[in-house]
């Protein structure tokens, strides 16, 4: 695990986190905001890339995310969701990428 520490901010709604963690210390994006704040309906199917509930918006990054990974478009898509800004938390690898990002949980109701 590295050691260097990756903040990044995390807001759904009216709430904003800060969230403090290190390459390897979660296996996605998903698993950490999963295992730190709670999300009502988030991450249902736990990593799989299948249910969409783990969309994310990154307004900010020092690594764009231009690309899908695996079956991310296709879940997003099935989902009704077809912004090329949103994509799962789930194939999000936590990595310098992400240091000092800040991440949107994506409402699709809202946004």
């Amino acid at each position: 695990m590295n050691s260097e520490p990756i903040t990044l901010t995390v807001v759904d709604g009216e709430d904003t986190y800060e969230l403090t963690t290190f390459t390897g210390e979660y296996r996605s994006l998903m698993m950490l905001l999963y295992d730190r704040i709670y999300l009502e309906d988030f991450g249902e199917c736990l990593g799989m890339g299948r249910c969409g509930t783990c969309a994310i918006v990154v307004d900010a990054a020092t690594k764009p995310l231009t690309s899908f990974d695996r079956n991310e478009q296709i879940t997003l898509e099935k989902e009704g969701i077809f912004d090329p800004n949103v994509h799962l938390a789930c194939q999000i690898v936590i990595d310098a990428g992400l240091k000092d990002a800040v991440i949107r949980v994506y409402h699709p109701k809202t946004q």
